[in-house]
């Protein structure tokens, strides 16, 4: 495993541990050259899934879409990269229980929209804004009200 900060190929692991679900073993590795530590994930290699995007286009699965989006919805929230970890672990087991080969992108989608609100109610906006497509303020505006009613139930 090369160290991303020296880009040396030799580390050792510090410490491994199955992550929740047991869907894959996190391991802490500590580089043997400048000594910094980094965390790397080894997963269970599974047939490719392929994700049908809205316009028709089959393209492979990648978690890194998922993080890449709960990070913009997350910034400057008291989010954690483990409960982030978590909610894309819990997708992935989601639908690896309910698709074969080929999930749609919504489908996708609003698995996060639902366990995001969970978390977060300004992260699941800004991150159902975004994946929605809202077309104007009155959409924003019911998404925000079903979140109200919800509170004060």
């Amino acid at each position: 495993m090369r160290c991303p900060f020296c880009n040396h190929n030799e580390d050792k692991v510090v410490d491994s541990r199955e992550t929740n679900e047991s869907m894959a073993v996190r391991r802490r590795r500590e580089c043997i050259n400048c000594g910094k530590r980094f965390t790397t994930y080894e997963y269970v290699e599974k047939t490719p899934l392929m994700v049908i995007k809205k316009d028709g286009r089959r393209e492979s699965y990648n978690r890194e879409k998922i993080f890449s989006g709960l990070m913009n919805a997350c910034q400057k929230r008291p989010i954690s990269m483990d409960k982030l970890e978590k909610l894309i672990n819990e997708v992935e087991v989601e639908i690896q229980k309910k698709y074969d080969q080929e999930v749609d992108s919504k489908d996708i989608g609003e698995m996060v929209v639902e366990k995001l609100a969970q978390i977060d109610d300004v992260a699941y906006v800004r991150f159902a804004s975004v994946y929605r497509q809202f077309k104007d303020i009155n959409q924003f505006m019911r998404e925000l009200r079903e979140i109200w009613s919800k509170r004060l139930k």
